[in-house]
This record gives structure tokens, sequence and C-alpha cells, in this order.
């Protein structure tokens, strides 16, 4: 069996609308917009960045999974404009097991318009194709009912509710286990 093969450099993808690359220091600013915003961060487990320090830490622990070959987190552009409106990619990688955790979030005035689909597609290929994925899974709230659509479309599986799973802003929260494998991907 070929092994995990994680990236020597960080990797750019371009899709037909969407780069996704490196998000650097010079991006804090764009970032801070949608991280700051309760909504977008209700389901990601985080408290809404209160100052650009947080968000600047954000962007510290996308290098540093990176450099530790942990996982690999893309900054989303439009191909016209360089401007950060999310972020998709892996974190938790376990590379003796060939699996990882998908993670994503995206700015509210891009909702509703196929971007992360279109980023998920992307990242789920370069998973799968490049680093020689076997599984990659996403912890969901059961509420994020857009977020399970989402997943769905791409035959995620439904595994399993995980009980009080994560310590949330509110106590310990209940999270859905969804996973894709390399086979079920290839298939689409």
């Amino acid at each position: 069996m070929n092994k995990i093969t994680f990236p020597q450099s960080f990797p750019t993808i371009h899709t037909e609308r969407l780069t996704l690359k490196q998000a650097t220091i010079e991006d804090a600013e764009d970032m801070h917009i949608y991280l700051s915003n309760e909504t977008v961060c209700r389901y990601m487990g985080i408290v809404a960045h209160e100052n650009i320090e947080d968000t600047k830490g954000e962007i510290q622990w996308y290098d540093n999974i990176f450099k530790e070959q942990t996982g690999i987190r893309w900054g989303i552009s439009l191909k016209e404009d360089t401007a950060i409106i999310g972020s998709c990619g892996f974190l938790n990688l376990e590379k003796q097991h060939y699996r990882t955790e998908i993670g994503y979030e995206l700015h509210p005035d891009h909702w509703r318009k196929g971007i992360m689909k279109e980023a998920i597609a992307a990242v789920l290929r370069y998973g799968f194709q490049e680093m020689n994925l076997n599984r990659i899974e996403a912890i969901i709230d059961p509420a994020n009912t857009s977020s399970v659509q989402l997943l769905e479309k791409f035959d995620f599986v439904r595994e399993g509710l995980l009980r009080e799973y994560d310590l949330g802003q509110h106590g310990f929260d209940d999270v859905f286990m969804y996973s894709i494998l390399k086979r079920g991907f290839q298939k689409n």
C-alpha cells in the first residue's frame, strides 16, 4: 500500500471559480470579518473572534498544523478577488490510519452559491488522489442542517451520534460522525 503523501510546500488549488491557497497574516483582516461573526462560528466549536489577534492566532494554527503535518487548511478566495472569504481543509491527520477530518467555514455573503461545495470537492479530490487518504471524517453539530445536507451531497455516510463529544460554549455537545471513503468518492 502506498504511504500517505504530505505536501512539502503548501499547494494552491484552482477550481472553476475559486483559488484555494495558504492564508497569511496579511489575510487576517479579511478573515476577521467572518470569524468574528457569531452566525459563522455557531457550529465551529469556537467563540467568535473578538479582535484581530484572535484571527492571527487562527492563521498561526493553520501554519502549525501544516508544519507538524497534522493538517492543511486552505484559505478560499474567488478567482477575481484575492480576499479570503472562508477556509476548508484537514485536521487531526492520522497517517498510520490513512484518515483525517475535514472542516470548513464561509463568509455569510457567499452562502447558498455553491462555493463551499466547489471547495470541498477540490479538497476531497486532493486528499484522496494526492495525499492517498482512505477515509475523511466530518464531525457535525446535529443542528447544522446546512452542513449535513452539503456533506450528504458528496455521499458522506452518517455513522452515528457521538454523545457529549465536544465541550462547547454551553456545555458538552452531541455531534454526528460522518465519513466518506476513497472507494466511495471514486465512484462519483
